[in-house]
């Protein structure tokens, strides 16, 4: 189950990758609910193993194109965001260190797996895909856009993906550039 868990991991975060254009430096926020990919009600049964399987699914796509992985934690560290501080240089930092009951399953694999985790309250990221209703659109840059995935699960889990284009601004007579789109 938990090998399946990896590769569903992995062909979503290639796909949202692929689809919202990334590039090598940019990053890609994730929330995950282990216990929603388990097909338990959110909160109710962290897995560390779990969170390490589908971790090292995404961790892997991201590294491919050279994009940073942000986990967002729990809603018990009020949505703080663990990531690799090469990727934040000169963001505040908080100082907390997260746990499966506390900053969630997901985000504690990040912090075991990354170089240098550092935690940040908020990033605004270029996209990002919400395993099991973890509410990431806060970290996301504006505008963030849905995007629709083949690869929509993972586990018994829903997966949501979002990219962020830049603001349309200037009116009806402005003028913009379709590769930003």
């Amino acid at each position: 189950m938990y090998s399946q868990f990896k590769q569903q991991s992995y062909n979503a975060a290639k796909e949202i990758i692929e689809k919202a254009c990334l590039k090598e430096g940019s990053i890609l926020v994730v929330g995950c609910s282990t216990s929603e990919t388990l097909g338990q009600k959110i909160g109710t049964d962290s897995s560390p193993e779990a969170a390490r399987f589908i971790f090292d699914g995404i961790y892997a796509a991201a590294q491919e194109k050279g994009v940073y992985v942000a986990a967002q934690c729990c809603e018990h560290l009020n949505r703080a965001v663990i990531i690799e501080g090469d990727a934040v240089k000169g963001k505040e930092q908080v100082n907390v260190v997260p746990q499966p009951k506390a900053g969630g399953s997901f985000a504690t694999a990040a912090y075991n797996t990354f170089s240098h985790p550092v935690a940040v309250e908020e990033i605004s990221a270029d996209a990002g895909i919400d395993i099991g209703f973890t509410m990431i659109g806060m970290h996301i840059k504006k505008v963030a856009v849905p995007v629709r995935l083949e690869n929509n699960k993972i586990g018994n889990a829903t997966v949501l993906a979002a990219r962020s284009r830049p603001k349309f601004i200037g009116g009806a007579r402005a003028v913009y550039d379709d590769s930003l789109l």
